[in-house]
């Protein structure tokens, strides 16, 4: 990302946190540099989540940089939970380059159980957008790489719906496909710890996410 865009973000997000005070966390995430390690490139108020500059990816970041030739429409007004329990009003803004594509993510995280406390006189800011469509809350980024690699892992187990001790072949490819597709392997060296805790070889690993690729073709001929 250009240096001019990202400072014209950092102008939007530095007005967004004064106009809404210390319980509104805003991030700029790059997507250019394709790197998930530390795609936080500004964040104000990141007492909100924990988050600092320099830290990796939201799942929202990763699935964009998992999906980058798909055209994503923004996610306004949704609620998150963080890792340790706060309630997060969140919008997820894309923004484009001179060509249309996704090269950063504007995130604005309001931490919201003051407003909840007096929901009736403010009910308008509280309200969620996509609550009623929903219809339950979403999990916010967790604070870095390693914590996003554990969380997805937890996720694929609770998918297949039994302990990897119980899992047949069949079970660990649908837990391993799912990894690949919310883009746990865009992490460095994701591929060993996922190995070792589905107890398989990282040729088998890798065999498991070409299946999709493989059932993909055959559909195609």
């Amino acid at each position: 990302m250009d240096a001019k865009r990202l400072e014209m973000l950092k102008q939007i997000a530095r007005a967004l946190s004064a106009q809404f005070g210390p319980n509104c966390e805003v991030v700029i995430h790059d997507l250019t540099a394709r790197d998930p390690e530390r795609s936080i490139v500004y964040i104000v108020n990141g007492h909100v989540t924990g988050r600092r500059l320099g830290d990796g990816p939201s799942t929202v970041v990763m699935e964009q940089l998992l999906h980058a030739q798909e055209d994503p429409t923004d996610h306004l007004g949704y609620l998150t939970r963080t890792p340790d329990g706060k309630i997060l009003k969140s919008s997820t803004v894309y923004i484009r380059d001179g060509r249309g594509r996704v090269s950063a993510i504007l995130a604005i995280n309001y931490d919201i159980p003051s407003l909840l406390m007096v929901e009736n006189a403010i009910g308008g800011m509280v309200h969620t957008v996509e609550e009623e469509a929903r219809g339950h809350e979403e999990r916010i980024t967790v604070l870095n790489v390693s914590d996003l690699l554990e969380d997805l892992i937890e996720q694929s187990v609770a998918l297949v719906g039994k302990p990897v001790a119980l899992m047949n072949k069949e079970d660990k490819v649908r837990a391993i496909q799912f990894l690949s597709q919310h883009g746990a392997f865009l992490i460095t060296k994701s591929g060993d710890k996922v190995a070792k805790h589905f107890g398989i070889s990282k040729y088998t690993l890798y065999s498991y996410i070409d299946l999709k690729q493989e059932e993909k073709r055959h559909e195609q001929n």
